[in-house]
């Protein structure tokens, strides 16, 4: 496991697994036509809350690298759930 704990591997997973669990959870949800109607650059509670949504996988991927002391792999996560809840803010006001 050490040689996969980096930074750049960390900010990887933090960004690309988000956007999976987002889709998913859009999919199952059968959010579709909502999003469709606003426009998925529109501003409201939906994409706000969809960004939200998406921190949660980081808080578990970051749970389970802390649990096994990749550090370096727990930083680069840190790093970009910071970026998801700040476009979160950046989205509410």
């Amino acid at each position: 496991m050490r040689r996969f704990d980096k930074y750049w591997i960390g900010i990887l997973l933090g960004l690309i697994v988000p956007i999976i669990f987002g889709l998913l959870y859009i999919q199952r949800m059968n959010l579709y036509p909502y999003l469709r109607t606003l426009g998925w650059g529109a501003v409201g509670t939906l994409p706000t809350k969809l960004v939200s949504l998406a921190a949660f996988p980081d808080m578990a991927m970051l749970f389970l690298f802390y649990t096994t002391e990749s550090w370096r792999l727990c930083k680069g996560l840190l790093f970009s759930t910071f970026l998801y809840l700040f476009l979160a803010v950046l989205l509410a006001v």
